[in-house]
């Protein structure tokens, strides 16, 4: 393993410290858990709160997004570990305004048993609690499946239009639909080219040859649809958008937001490669694009590989696209 770290025990009280430090003004912790992120400003009095969580290793998401116009806070697990309930309980507390709080995190069996823990407790405490699930990755069970599939780089547009909901001074049921609109919406696909490492662990998640990559594959190393033999980038980007495009079905004349994804190794170059393709493949199906984001959004530590994102926008998905956010990772005016 060879990793700029002191203790693997110490690497994430340590990026939570360097994070705190950083953005002082924008960033805080309820009670005396590093790991139970907040705003700074919380609670935001009168405001509907929302809040994610989920394991480290896969900034910008979760912690990232909390910020103005997004998340109001975020429970921090390991490296690839569910934060307790107990600290998604925590975080809760500290952001509730007194107009509930919407939890949107990725389908994954211990992040839902703890935030159901966490939502049953809130509500003890009278603090009224909507929950919204992301299952964005076509890859990982078939659409008559879908509520199997796992929550990857799409729940950045679920936090991104729930915020700006919320911003607006949206209603509980209204931000919760805000979300499950986007994400109704919204599909993603990723490869893999290269393993990653978790620090506790010290060696790769996973072996893969120097000419193979992985279709499909999940942001901590599930398994994808295929392992084959390396392609071209745009190959690898028309394998991903054709399965995208079938499962999200948009006509000639929609308008897509798209985001081309990097998982936390590969150069900015060969994203915007990525791109290119996945421009030229709307075009020629007459689909426009209302805005492209492309750059490290949802990574797996060192990964190399990227996903590709595409959520379908109507006049309010657009608007709620569009509004303003300001947080550590993400600034849109």
């Amino acid at each position: 393993m060879k990793k700029i770290l002191n203790q693997p025990a110490d690497f994430v009280p340590e990026m939570l410290d360097g994070l705190f430090l950083a953005h002082p003004d924008q960033l805080a912790y309820a009670g005396d858990d590093v790991h139970c992120v907040v705003r700074a400003d919380a609670p935001v009095q009168g405001k509907v709160a929302l809040a994610t969580g989920g394991g480290s290793g896969h900034l910008p998401v979760f912690l990232g997004y909390v910020g103005k116009g997004m998340l109001d806070g975020c429970a921090v697990g390991d490296v690839f570990a569910s934060p307790s309930a107990d600290q998604m309980f925590e975080v809760t507390k500290r952001i509730h305004g007194g107009a509930g709080v919407v939890y949107i995190y990725g389908n994954y069996g211990g992040d839902v048993m703890n935030f159901d823990m966490a939502a049953e407790m809130a509500s003890f405490e009278d603090i009224e609690v909507r929950t919204v699930l992301v299952k964005d990755d076509v890859a990982s069970a078939p659409p008559a499946e879908a509520g199997r599939r796992r929550g990857v780089a799409g729940m950045v547009f679920a936090f991104k239009c729930a915020g700006a909901k919320a911003d607006m001074g949206g209603s509980l049921d209204e931000v919760a639909a805000a979300a499950e609109k986007a994400l109704a919406h919204t599909r993603t696909m990723g490869v893999a080219l290269s393993p990653c490492t978790v620090p506790r662990a010290g060696k790769p998640t996973f072996t893969i040859g120097e000419t193979e990559m992985e279709i499909g594959m999940g942001i901590h190393g599930e398994p994808g649809m295929k392992r084959e033999q390396l392609q071209t980038a745009d190959e690898i980007t028309e394998r991903m958008m054709t399965a995208i495009l079938a499962d999200l079905a948009p006509a000639a004349g929609d308008k897509l937001a798209v985001m081309v994804n990097g998982l936390g190794a590969t150069p900015p170059e060969e994203l915007y490669i990525i791109y290119r393709k996945v421009h030229q493949l709307l075009a020629a199906r007459g689909i426009g694009v209302h805005r492209a984001y492309v750059g490290e959004y949802a990574t797996s530590m060192e990964m190399a590989g990227a996903s590709i994102t595409l959520m379908r926008v109507d006049a309010e998905l657009a608007a709620l696209l569009d509004h303003p956010a300001h947080t550590p990772f993400f600034t849109q005016v």
